[in-house]
């Protein structure tokens, strides 16, 4: 039996319909994570961020590789400890830092979120109106929808706002700098399949940063000419999983 909602995006599959199926009710009776044998059973689309997840990430493995350096630096040997145990403690603690991380932005996105569906917030913290200032200022007053999901084309996705006039949003958080961060190319692959997914294919499309240390938000949007290649190379990736996969 499948799960359609769930708070997690851990299994990230969608059914047909758009609806996330991110948990299942295995056979056993308990609910679990969807996995690839229960979507060639039930055929659920994998995600886009799964999909992208395919392609190397080099800024991203260079910071796993320094927490992990880190991590043993400040991990020292325990006396009679194996080195095999040790090792485990060291990558255990450096996978702390990016679960926090992931941790604090999800709980971002919860507040965020609730804003934009209209739900009261008894004290609204301040970066949440810095990112409501960057979106206005840039795009205007739109009607906004926050956390719709879609599938489309062997794919399905979830994004943070989206306006049938022709936005499409998605919130980073970040503790660096807003001023030196700029999009990424996972970022063009992303939002391009976001608005095909939407079937609005010349939607413009943003990344909005969310610093809630600084109480600062920053917009940036990407040009269109990326936003093509990010589908072209999506596309490629999409068909790529979906081979290998079996879907």
């Amino acid at each position: 039996m499948l799960v359609k909602e769930n708070t997690s995006e851990s299994g990230h599959w969608y059914l047909p319909d758009g609806s996330p199926a991110y948990r299942i009710v295995g056979k056993n009776g308990k609910e679990r994570n969807s996995t690839v044998k229960d979507a060639r059973e039930h055929g659920l689309l994998p995600s886009v961020t799964t999909i992208i997840g395919c392609a190397s990430k080099p800024a991203l493995d260079v910071w796993k590789q320094q927490q992990a350096i880190l991590a043993a630096l400040t991990l020292p040997r325990l006396e009679g400890e194996s080195e095999e145990d040790w090792l485990s403690r060291v990558v255990a603690d450096s996978k702390e830092t990016a679960k926090q991380a992931a941790e604090r932005g999800t709980q971002i996105h919860g507040v965020i979120e609730a804003f934009y569906e209209g739900i009261y917030i008894p004290e609204l913290p301040p970066y949440v109106r810095a990112v409501e200032n960057a979106i206005n200022e840039h795009f205007g007053s739109q009607l906004w929808i926050s956390e719709k999901s879609f599938a489309y084309g062997g794919f399905g996705g979830k994004c943070d706002l989206v306006a049938k006039s022709g936005f499409v949003v998605d919130f980073k958080t970040t503790e660096k700098d807003l001023d030196k961060l700029d999009y990424f190319f996972d970022h063009q692959m992303q939002l391009s399949a976001y608005r095909q997914g939407f079937e609005m294919p010349k939607a413009r499309c943003a990344i909005v940063y969310v610093n809630a240390l600084q109480n600062k938000a920053k917009l940036v949007e990407i040009p269109e000419d990326d936003l093509r290649i990010g589908w072209e190379c999506f596309t490629h990736l999409l068909a790529f999983y979906r081979a290998k996969n079996k879907l």
